[in-house]
């Protein structure tokens, strides 16, 4: 890959995390690509050069939360071999993900960022059904390993595995990021272990 090429790539996942962080801290309404340019510290015109328009910017932002979803999921697998162990650390990564990009919750909880926008909807939709199938291999292997118990459905357990960390979201959302979110997840994960885990 040519210098010029990374750069633009650096440069477009730069906008991305820049705009997502201006949506926690201003809204979705109120973002504007002159803001983005001001918090990456280029011109408004620059951000044209690399997205033909804010809603590009939109959809920048929903292919980073794919990238980090999906890269977690291929994180967890490299760190350990152990399926168990597996989901707990994803848990915890998808815990810290929303924790530190405070932009996720309004973003996914926004009708303004779908509405309109079915695309849209669509590709968040697909980004999370990948997401779903990377936990949903992780718990087949489980079972293959003797770990997970065989009768349980792992398409079920990989969306209430998703079921863990949404509603904690949506508490550290509303309570303005008081509510102990990692927290919830390390309790959360206790009482899913001992429900999938084979006895």
């Amino acid at each position: 890959m040519s210098a010029e090429k990374l750069s633009t790539k650096i440069r477009r996942e730069q906008i991305a995390r820049a705009a997502l962080a201006l949506v926690a801290s201003r809204g979705l309404r109120r973002l504007s690509v002159a803001a983005v340019a001001r918090e990456v510290g280029i011109v408004p015109s620059a951000i044209y050069r690399h997205f033909q328009s804010k809603g590009k910017v939109l959809d920048a932002i929903l292919d980073l939360i794919r990238e980090r979803l999906v890269g977690n999921v291929e994180a967890v697998r490299r760190e350990t071999p152990e399926p168990m162990e597996r989901l707990r650390r994803l848990l915890m990564r998808h815990a810290r993900l929303i924790r530190e990009n405070r932009g996720i919750p309004h973003i996914l909880f926004s009708d303004d960022f779908y509405t309109g926008h079915p695309t849209r909807r669509a590709k968040f939709y697909r980004g999370l059904r990948e997401y779903l199938a990377g936990v949903a291999r992780i718990v087949r292997e489980g079972q293959l390993a003797g770990e997970v118990r065989r009768e349980i459905d792992p398409r079920t357990v990989s969306v209430m595995f998703l079921g863990l960390v949404q509603p904690a979201a949506v508490l550290w959302h509303l309570s303005d990021g008081r509510f102990n979110v990692m927290a919830q997840a390390r309790n959360a994960w206790r009482v899913m272990e001992e429900a999938i885990r084979a006895k």
